[in-house]
């Protein structure tokens, strides 16, 4: 039941709603509730409180969080490798960045999936991607974006994306403003050095690439725009910029996995043909 507590609390703090987490948990909101409630039995402490429709975590669940969320989930992979069966018969699921399905590697999936069956994709960002990777619920990862340190994942760089300045109508010089993707993301994080350095503010953040794309190209802001997108949406070359004062700013590409999931067969041929298919020169634009 504790475990189950933790767990139930880790996805409250993503999901913010009860109904959701029941959701995502595939129980219901009562027992979401019941389990929040044995949890501060046991720990005798105050988890969670109410903020409008929403639900807010304490600083000391937060702190809970931070201090045994790692742990918990290395746990969680811990488990289910206990738990294969056998290599041939389990799936793969391989959790991945849409943006990096759509602009460079819907064909080779597509591909393997043809060949096994037993492929299951999910999409997501790279810091719940890397959770799911450490925690069981991945097989292998591919994220788009810097990694955090001490995963304990077995991670390889495919290669370093590049960025382009979006905009409808031409430009000469490095704008003041542009739409970014969402900062505050630790993937991301390091784009706003980077821009800071280069005096170019976020005038303003989306989760979303394409949704950010599709404003330049109407006309709203430039944008900055990571080069799987503009093969995602055939953006055509007369709005794409590029200055040399971009050339550090890059998005990096890699795969992570577990290494007991690594050590199986069908996970390290896939790999090795994700190294095999990938040419960066190929998808620059013309």
């Amino acid at each position: 039941m504790l475990l189950e507590g933790i767990e139930t609390l880790m996805v409250l703090a993503e999901a913010k709603t009860m109904s959701k987490t029941g959701s995502m948990l595939y129980i219901s909101q009562s027992a979401v509730s019941k389990r929040i409630r044995h949890l501060e039995k046991k720990l005798g402490k105050k988890l969670i409180e109410p903020q409008g429709r929403y639900v807010r975590l304490t600083p000391e669940a937060n702190t809970l969080l931070d201090n045994i969320g790692p742990t918990f989930n290395e746990l969680r992979g811990k488990i289910y490798e206990q738990s294969l069966s056998t290599p041939n018969d389990i799936p793969i699921k391989i959790d991945c960045s849409e943006t990096l399905i759509s602009g460079y590697f819907s064909t080779l999936l597509s591909t393997a999936i043809q060949k096994d069956s037993r492929i299951i994709l999910s999409t997501n960002h790279t810091p719940r991607i890397i959770e799911n990777v450490v925690s069981g619920k991945a097989t292998m990862g591919l994220c788009a974006g810097y990694l955090p340190a001490h995963t304990g994942l077995l991670t390889f760089h495919l290669f370093d994306e590049p960025f382009y300045i979006l905009s409808q109508a031409p430009l000469t010089d490095l704008p003041s403003h542009v739409i970014t993707t969402d900062l505050s993301n630790s993937a991301n994080a390091y784009q706003a050095v980077i821009l800071n350095q280069l005096q170019i503010t976020s005038a303003m953040q989306l989760d979303s690439y394409t949704a950010a794309a599709h404003l330049a190209l109407s006309g709203a802001t430039p944008a900055l725009i990571p080069l799987s997108i503009i093969n995602a949406l055939n953006i055509a070359p007369q709005h794409l910029h590029y200055f040399t004062e971009l050339n550090e700013l890059t998005r990096p590409v890699h795969i992570c996995v577990r290494q007991n999931n690594y050590n199986l067969p069908r996970v390290k041929t896939l790999i090795e043909e994700f190294y095999a298919y990938h040419d960066p020169n190929a998808f620059l634009p013309s």
